[in-house]
Order: structure tokens, then sequence, then C-alpha cells
């Protein structure tokens, strides 16, 4: 008996001392070696149940601590309008985050998920996040260090809810407004373009000093009918072998499904061509049980290599090990007061100033309209726009297709700002949609008239007319049509104005300015110029387009560049 206890308590020393000396090889958790040592270390330790896990994003909405645990999920993400409770606080985002954590650390290897969210104009889907211009707008002020600026911002705010990575910037070169995701590109010019790409050194931070090219920075729709998500030469050949990038490439929503027509109709393949392209990380917010089985299937079968898996993971877990979210995986609540920040939104006020363009201002330059006094006896402020935030902010603000109303984050509408900016004695009346006759009928010194596009995100905004939602026409024709009046367009895009321009007394592109509106009221009263020159080609008609600057037929309503200068007076001007 004796003599089995001997047995027993060896076996149990050699287990202890057993696991003491694999402790001691597991490389991976010491950042004292290079990412890279750490990186083979985790990788040979890892099934290929663990690797596919580490390629999968699902959504909230599907995920737990122990989805997340058993399925070795490397990333969770929050679609448009998915939050953990209605007006979450910074707090709650933070909490919400950890909780999923909690289940990647206690897995096997502990190798933690990151949390994507999209953040296209600022924290976009949380309460009191400061908004900013959507990009559209912020091509026009031609200012990458105010650009660079709001990405810093707009990572702080991020990070103040717990979250570490973004789907953000959009650099598309969109060249036809009909196209719902215009407001996501800067301009129509690829210059421009490439000078707001600054934004990523605001997000991201600056590379590095001692850090090798690309590890994991930036190291510098269908294309020709191919879909972008099976473009091996692209995805591979071109920014993996050529740009030499070494960060992760993710899909987009569901998009590999999209790789068939119908959708998902032959889901094996669209698989097969996503991940042989190049494709690292896959964006399958539901069916991440599917994925992970047909990808398995493939690998089994040798219709992927398991090179090409090992290529993806080793991407995936550089990155991850260059956030140091490996040796601080848990969020803290340090960084909560900066949600919705005065410095924040007095940057974003900034931003909407430098952002608008002064189309239209008077009969001639001996005859401008704009500034506006700020001392008057009675003003109409009118059109669907001028009090609602929703409409000011557009889509991408709260849910994915934006909504109405004054109520899905804090912010200033242009109502408001106006009240905020005129003399205290000036009486200032709102009327949404008024006719003639009340307008005639009250004596009005000036009207402002705040008129645009409704909330649109992606193909929900494609559009063959580009008409000012209504009754916004019905405002301009009623308002216009019976005093000289300011038009203000809220828009994504250029939209139809050329069958109302004679009536407008003077004409403004704020396009989508996002949560600050105060910034509309500093320039339209003086406290600051007009700056902004338009960065796309403004039509005359639909039947136009496409029409970009250097076409050999082009007959622009206003020209790309084109933004009248005022200066700055903080007294206005009268109003004659």
């Amino acid at each position: 008996m004796a003599r089995n206890s001997i047995l027993v308590l060896g076996f149990l020393l050699f287990c202890c001392c057993t696991s003491i000396a694999e402790a001691e090889y597991m490389k991976y958790k010491d950042p004292k070696h290079p990412v890279g040592v750490r990186t083979k270390d985790l990788m040979k330790r890892m099934t290929l149940e663990e690797k596919i896990g580490q390629m999968s994003q699902i959504e909230r909405t599907v995920a737990t601590a122990d989805v997340v645990k058993k399925h070795f999920i490397g990333s969770i993400t929050s679609g448009g309008g998915s939050w953990p409770a209605p007006n979450a606080s910074a707090a709650t985002w933070v909490n919400m985050v950890n909780d999923f954590q909690k289940g990647s650390l206690s897995t096997r290897l502990g190798i933690p998920m990151i949390y994507g969210i999209d953040a296209v104009h600022g924290n976009n889907n949380v309460y009191n996040a400061t908004i900013f211009p959507h990009n559209v707008g912020l091509g026009v002020t031609r200012d990458p260090v105010l650009i660079r600026k709001i990405g810093a911002a707009t990572a702080l705010e991020v990070r103040a809810t717990g979250i570490p990575y973004v789907f953000a910037p959009c650099i598309a070169v969109c060249r036809d407004p009909r196209w719902g995701r215009c407001y996501e590109s800067y301009s129509e010019d690829n210059k421009i373009v490439q000078q707001m790409t600054d934004i990523i050194s605001g997000l991201q931070g600056e590379v590095p000093a001692n850090s090798r090219k690309g590890v994991p920075f930036v190291a510098a729709g269908n294309w020709n009918g191919v879909k972008m998500h099976a473009n091996k030469n692209l995805i591979t050949g071109f920014l993996k072998n050529f740009v030499h990038f070494r960060g992760f490439v993710i899909s987009d929503w569901l998009a590999i499904d999209k790789i068939t027509t119908p959708e998902h109709a032959n889901y094996s393949y669209s698989v097969q061509a996503g991940v042989n392209a190049g494709i690292d990380m896959f964006m399958i917010p539901f069916n991440y049980t599917e994925f992970a089985d047909v990808l398995t299937h493939h690998v089994k079968n040798n219709v992927i290599s398991r090179s090409r898996i090992d290529d993806a993971v080793k991407r995936i877990l550089r990155v991850k090990f260059t956030m140091g979210i490996f040796e601080n995986p848990m969020a803290d609540l340090s960084l909560v007061d900066l949600l919705g920040s005065q410095e924040h939104r007095e940057l974003a006020r900034e931003a909407v100033r430098k952002s608008l363009v002064l189309l239209k201002n008077g009969e001639s330059a001996d005859k401008t309209l704009l500034p506006l006094p700020k001392k008057a006896p009675k003003i109409l402020v009118a059109g669907s726009h001028a009090d609602n935030l929703g409409y000011q902010c557009g889509g991408w603000t709260s849910t994915w297709q934006g909504i109405t109303g004054n109520d899905l984050t804090i912010g200033t509408a242009v109502l408001k700002a106006i009240k905020n900016t005129v003399d205290a004695t000036t009486r200032v009346v709102f009327n949404e949609n008024p006719d003639p006759e009340f307008v005639k009928s009250n004596e009005f010194s000036y009207p402002n008239v705040v008129v645009g596009e409704h909330p649109y995100a992606e193909s929900f905004g494609d559009s063959m007319n580009l008409t000012i939602s209504m009754p916004g026409p019905n405002t301009i024709n009623n308002v216009c049509g019976a005093i000289k009046c300011v038009v203000v367009v809220v828009s994504g895009r250029p939209v139809v104005i050329q069958p109302y321009l004679a009536k407008m007394n003077a004409l403004v592109a704020a396009w989508l300015p996002g949560s600050e509106g105060q910034g509309v009221a500093d320039v339209l009263f003086g406290d600051y110029g007009f700056t902004g020159k338009l960065a796309r080609t403004w039509f005359k008609t639909v039947d136009q387009l496409p029409m970009n600057v250097g076409d050999r037929h082009y007959d622009p309503l206003f020209p790309f560049g084109f933004g009248l200068v005022t200066m700055p007076s903080t007294q206005g001007r009268s109003w004659a």
C-alpha cells in the first residue's frame, strides 16, 4: 500500500513538473519576445478549429461568453443600431465588451477577441458620441490636419466604450452621386481622397519609430466584373505581395454570401473563393457555425490549403500581439468621460464650419446677403431639416439607416443653433412648411429654409432622380417665392436644385454636418467666413450623370472647386 502511494505521489509530481515545464515554453504569453516569435509559438499550439475561430467575426446579438469560448471566436462586431441597451452609457459598453472577453480568456489558449464597430463619422452607434460631418463634407475642407484630429477624437471616443477596432474610413472615389454610398467618399478626385487618408494616422496613431514597415499599419464594389471578395489579384497579388501589407483583411457584412447570385446560393464556393482570394477574417454575423463547418471541410479535403489558413491566422494574431491586447485584454473605465466631450464637439463644430460651401450669395458681388444680421425684429426658420438632428446626421447614426427626430443622440439642430446665435431681442419663428400667405403676412426680416434628403445608407440610398425630399421643394417655392431667402441644403451629395435656384437669394451646401449644427449658424451669421470649395461636381440635371471634372463634355451647374468666400463679420450685415 505504501509503495502504491509513493507511485501515485510520484506520478502527481511528474505531472506538476510537466505542467511547469510546458508553461515555461509558452513564449506567446511573454511580451519580452518579438511578435514573430510569439505568433509562431502560439500557432504551433493551435488546432484547426481554433484557427478557424480566429478567422470568424460574429454579431453581438448572437454572441455570449459561452459561444465565444465554445467556438474560439476571434472577433465580435456591432452592426448598425446594435447596442447593449437603448441610450447605453460608455460604461455599459465597456462592461459588455469585457463580458465577451472573459469567454475568450477562458479558452484553452486564452487568445483574446477584438471587438470591432463602424465608426464612420465618430463613434456613431453610441448615444452621446460626437457625430462629425460625413466624409462628403470633410473633403470640402481639404484640411488633412483637421481630418487627423477627427480621427484621433473618434479613436478616443471608441476606446471610451472599450472597443479597440473600427471599420473606417471609406476611401472610395465616388464618381456618380446616384450611388447610395457617395457621402462616405471624400471626393470625386482621387488626390483629395488620398489627402484625407490622414484620418488613419489619427485613428491608429503614428507608426512606432522602430516598427517594421507595415506591421500592422498600412504600408504606403465589383471591379472590372470581378467580385472584390473573390479578387485574388487585388487582395493577395497587389495588397499583400506588392504593397507588402502585413495586417489582416476582413470581409464586409455577409459579403462572401454575395459572391454568388442569388446570395448564399452556393455557400461552399463562396467560402472557398473568399479564403483563397486572401480574406483573413470573415464578418459572418450570424451563420458562424455554417462557415466553420464549410471551411473545415474544404481544408480537410485540400480544397483550401493549411498554409492559407496559417497565413490568415498569423496576420490576425500579429495584429493582436502588436495591439498589446494579450497583456491588456480587459477594457477599463478610464476614458468614459471622453465620450461626447466638449473638446470633441468643438472640433466637430470647426469641421462643420469648414465643410460648408456657399454656392450663391445675392445677385452680384456688390449685392450679397450673407452673413446675416444677428439683430432683427422677427425671422423665419422653415424646412423639414431645420429641427431634426436625425436628418442632419444622416445614415450610420444610431442605426444603420439613420433615423428621424432629435432623440437619437445629443447635439444641436440648426434651429436651436440659430436661436443660440441671434440677438436676444430677435424673435425666431419656426414653421416647417409655411404657405405663402403666412410668409407674406408676418413681415419677417428674412427666412432661413433648411431642406434636404432623408437619411439612408448604402444601397438604400441609390437614386436615379436625386431630388430633395418632400415637402422641401414646396417649402422653397412657398418661402422663397414670397420673400428674399437663404436656403441650406442638408444632403449626402449634390441634388437637383436648378429648378429652384432663381428663387433662392443665397444657397449653402451643408452636406451632412452631424451633431454640431452650431457650426452652420457660426458661418451664416458671420462669426466665421465661408471657405469651403466643392470636392464634387454639382450637376444641372441627372441626365448628365456621371459627370466629373476633366470630362470632355463638362457642363456643371457648379464646377468642382467652386465656392464663394466671405469674411467674418460678428455683426452680420443689414438685410436689404
